[in-house]
């Protein structure tokens, strides 16, 4: 296996699903705090998602409170409460050219821009016989960040 040519910052986001927002937004903004500071909606996604944060500047974690345009629909983002785990990358498509060359598996749509504007990819949560690896039953995103960020962890982490 050759040397790893991204390194993976930090967590950008968490995405929690539920039939209906209105619960998590109880929890997460009227008893946690945190600020709404968008809303995402997609028909092809099948999501209604509120994007609230956390932290500030580079350090700022999102945590996405969706629900389904149609629970009748896939992808179901209400079925799994914890649906996805965000990651902060330095290199996007390094990081899906060598994960792929070294068995992981990525859920179809390639490399996009998400919600919040950055390139995003998604990691399969199952392996399969041609991509072993997957992310153990849990969907991550890998998230392309903005220079800003690359550096703020760079000062911290040497």
């Amino acid at each position: 296996m050759s040397a790893r040519p991204f390194k993976i910052l930090g967590i950008q986001q968490i995405a929690i699903g539920a039939p209906s927002k209105d619960r998590l937004r109880t929890l997460w903004v009227d008893m946690l705090g945190l600020e709404v500071t968008g809303n995402f909606v997609s028909e092809r996604e099948n999501v209604d998602e509120d994007i609230c944060a956390m932290g500030a500047g580079p350090f700022k974690v999102e945590v996405d409170l969706m629900q389904p345009l149609d629970p009748e629909k896939k992808p179901a983002v209400h079925t799994t409460p914890l649906n996805h785990v965000g990651l902060w990358v330095d290199d996007l498509p390094k990081a899906v050219e060598w994960l792929s060359a070294n068995g992981v598996r990525f859920a179809p749509g390639g490399i996009r821009r998400g919600a919040a504007g950055y390139d995003i990819t998604f990691m399969h949560p199952k392996g399969n016989e041609e991509f072993p690896i997957g992310g153990e039953g849990v969907l991550i995103e890998l998230v392309q960040a903005p220079p800003e960020v690359v550096e703020a962890f760079a000062s911290i982490t040497g």
